[in-house]
């Protein structure tokens, strides 16, 4: 097990910069909230009691400020505000809210503490803890890292619960009744004699009450919405095609455009040659976008699209591999002591272990292909340049991110800009990138005065991705009879951090624990245990994908976990259930277990795989059921159990986790992006697909809430799909699946 004393000193810089940006800036300053940045734009009769909060006469406005990529979380937020406000969250209306620093998310660093999720120590919880004072002074108001129901689970309910106690000191001062004589119920304040006051005509006098500082949250028993399946608020505007999002955002007297950048990725525009285009129906001007590539714009969408491909173009090359065998060439070339990015598990004497056992050591080499996030909805940005004024309607996952690009961009000052945030159709990562903004406003100072919405082909957008990366896992494994007696891992990727924050201006501090996670922090209890993370320099850019490094490693580490068993000869259930002795870890594998009945004798030509991954703190373990049939492999049934310690909306989850098992068997199988002469070879889902109705197994899910802390599970239900499906397919066939996607090697159907 990790210790303190065993982590690197580069391991705990993170840390130490949460620490010591507490006292840099000190208490009082962490502690001054960020102004409400709904003040700004009240309008005559409405009030804003916190940022959370906005009451007119129409009624209670809930701002819920993370991306709803499809993960309910407009749902799940605002029930929580609800909640403590004592309103039933089908009866207000949920809003987005506009960008700013007052909805930054204290939680998404929290992933950088070096402990693993199982310790639950006083330390650990402190350094976790800590890390909400770098996170308050970034500022960033972002969804990802399965951290929006995390840092929201306190702080909106006590945002509901201030508003709550507002309104009740405005009644009392309206009545000049004792407040302790008064209630709420459902949007209204409640006199012992039973009259009824609504928010709407207390909201003025409560806005003008200074708020108070200590209120005190429902105990759990008294919990009506939280923790129960409520339906989502947006179900019928999704249902019926009225949603908006940033594809249908429209503007009068507004154009259409479309880019062409560099499928070289990073490298600049030498030249093109757009004479044809620029006569073509509906075509109004062709420009270049600073030096990287060339916009079109048209009185529609389709026009620019058909312009955009007549231009003829000479693009400038790039140094990184041209090839997909040298994007692995380079991750083999970066195991070495030069660029070793962590240790954070060095646990016993692993070479000690290693070199007794000498050819008896057990090697093995897994690989994970670049991977695109394919969203439904193609990247597009809508934006209009006027009076010294910027507006632009963009699906995003960063509005603070987006406001700071479009400042740097557009030159004007932030207070000058708006950051309009519709659903999104799709995110997984890709949204929390900023070229598709940065190209809108580069073409919206073009046409100042007009407003401009920049579409992608489908074509654009896959070769253009920021991609989950390429990775390579090492193992050396020695067995003692039944039992893993050593254990060493070397896992060499690039740096997401450092590609993703980079673009951004951003430089992270330490160790990426993206190469690592969800290889050094699960809960296996190894005697000899070490964990290296090797950082392959920067080329093609990365990004975020569902799950990040857990979408790959989970892959390595279970598929190999599964390899020890089988030459241990011992039940793959079994053994992992030795080495771990966290009792929700345990609960999670025995509950996937129990659920495919994983000791029953099944036909020959069918078999199951188990996989158990700890990943945002969340333990998931899947059983997948496979059959070899005459034309392939079938997936027949998927098992998942998982802890989330609380659950805010059990449909919800159940949701989320089918929608993760989904999403990982879709890459596990069929997705990889190749390079060939430096250019992405993928260009649609014909040649990068996903798993089709047909394919879809039954998935059974089973929540459980063992686990010591409020966790979120937007990604957790991916990692283990992968390596239950290569162990299931190793069962039913004898095929070891070590590199993806796995119809390189086998049939599906």
């Amino acid at each position: 097990m990790s210790t303190l004393g065993k982590i690197t000193r580069r391991t705990f810089v993170i840390g130490s910069a949460a620490i010591a940006g507490g006292v840099l800036f000190g208490v009082y300053k962490y502690k001054q909230p960020y102004p409400n940045p709904l003040k700004r734009d009240l309008a005559n009769g409405e009030a804003t009691l916190t940022p959370y909060v906005l009451i007119n006469a129409e009624g209670v406005t809930i701002i819920a400020p993370r991306a709803e990529m499809g993960q309910g979380v407009r749902t799940s937020l605002a029930a929580l505000v609800a909640e403590e406000l004592d309103i039933d969250v089908q009866s207000v209306t949920v809003e987005h809210g506009p960008a700013s620093k007052a909805y930054f998310n204290g939680a998404i660093l929290e992933e950088g503490a070096p402990f693993p999720p199982y310790d639950n120590s006083t330390m650990a919880n402190r350094a976790r803890a800590f890390m909400h004072v770098p996170a308050k002074f970034l500022g960033a108001q972002i969804t990802g890292g399965s951290s929006s129901t995390v840092d929201a689970f306190e702080k909106m309910r006590m945002a509901g619960a201030t508003a709550r106690e507002a309104l009740l000191l405005a009644a009392s001062a309206k009545l000049n009744v004792a407040k302790n004589t008064l209630n709420t119920d459902n949007g209204h304040v409640v006199t012992q004699e039973g009259l009824r006051i609504a928010y709407t005509t207390l909201a003025s006098l409560a806005a003008s009450i200074e708020l108070p500082e200590d209120v005190t949250l429902k105990p759990r028993s008294e919990w009506k919405q939280i923790g129960r399946s409520i339906p989502k608020v947006d179900m019928v505007e999704k249902c019926t095609g009225t949603a908006t999002f940033g594809i249908d955002v429209q503007q009068s007297d507004m154009l259409f455009a479309t880019i062409k950048v560099n499928p070289h990725l990073g490298a600049k525009l030498n030249s093109f040659n757009a004479q044809q285009a620029k006569t073509m129906k509906g075509v109004k001007h062709v420009f270049a976008i600073g030096d990287i590539g060339v916009a079109v714009v048209a009185t529609n969408t389709w026009y620019a699209f058909k312009a955009a491909d007549a231009i003829t173009f000479d693009w400038a090359k790039t140094a990184y591999a041209q090839t997909t065998e040298g994007l692995f060439d380079s991750a083999v070339a970066a195991i070495n002591d030069e660029h070793q990015d962590s240790q954070n598990r060095d646990d016993g004497d692993v070479d000690a272990l290693i070199g007794q056992a000498g050819d008896a050591t057990i090697n093995r080499e897994y690989r994970a292909p670049l991977l695109a996030h394919a969203t439904m909805e193609p990247m597009n940005a809508t934006a209009l340049l006027k009076d010294g004024h910027l507006d632009i309607w963009a699906g995003n996952q960063s509005p603070t991110f987006a406001l700071g690009e479009a400042a740097r961009v557009s030159g004007l000052a932030e207070e000058n800009i708006r950051i309009h945030t519709p659903y999104l159709g799709g995110g997984f990562g890709r949204r929390a990138e900023m070229d598709f903004i940065v190209y809108a406003v580069m073409v919206a100072k073009q046409l100042e005065g007009t407003p401009v919405k920049v579409t992608w082909t489908r074509e654009e957008d896959m070769t253009h991705d920021n991609y989950r990366p390429f990775a390579i896992a090492r193992f050396q494994g020695v067995l003692n009879g039944s039992q893993i007696s050593a254990l060493n891992v070397k896992i060499s990727s690039p740096s997401v951090m450092e590609s993703q924050m980079g673009r951004v201006g951003l430089s992270i501090p330490g160790p990426d624990t993206t190469i690592v996670q969800a290889a050094w922090d699960q809960a296996y209890m190894i005697e000899n245990y070490r964990v290296t993370g090797y950082r392959v320099p920067i080329g093609i850019p990365v990004s975020s994908w569902r799950s990040v490094g857990a979408s790959q490693n989970g892959f390595f580490c279970e598929s190999m976990m599964d390899e020890l068993a089988f030459e241990a000869k011992v039940d793959p259930v079994e053994m992992r259930l030795s080495l771990i002795t966290h009792q929700p870890t345990r609960n999670v594998l025995q509950a996937a277990a129990e659920m495919a009945d994983w000791g029953r004798k099944r036909p020959p030509n069918q078999g199951l795989g188990v996989a158990l991954v700890t990943s945002f703190g969340v333990p998931v373990a899947q059983v997948i059921e496979v059959e070899n049939t005459p034309k392939g492999i079938k997936i027949l049934n998927v098992y998942v159990a998982a802890d989330v310690g609380i659950a805010i909306d059990p449909s919800n989850i159940d949701a989320q986790l089918i929608s993760g098992v989904n999403f990982g068997l879709s890459a596990a199988i069929m997705s990889e992006i190749t390079l060939k002469d430096g250019k992405v070879e993928q260009t649609n889902f014909h040649n990068f697909d996903a798993l089709r109705m047909y394919q879809a197994p039954a998935i059974h899910t089973k929540i459980i809430e063992n686990g010591e802390r409020i966790k979120g599970i937007g990604e957790p239900g991916t990692p283990p799909a992968a390596p239950a499906l290569a162990n299931a397919i190793f069962a039913v066939t004898g095929m070891r699946m070590r590199d993806m996607p796995f119809n390189k090697h086998i049939k599906f159907v």
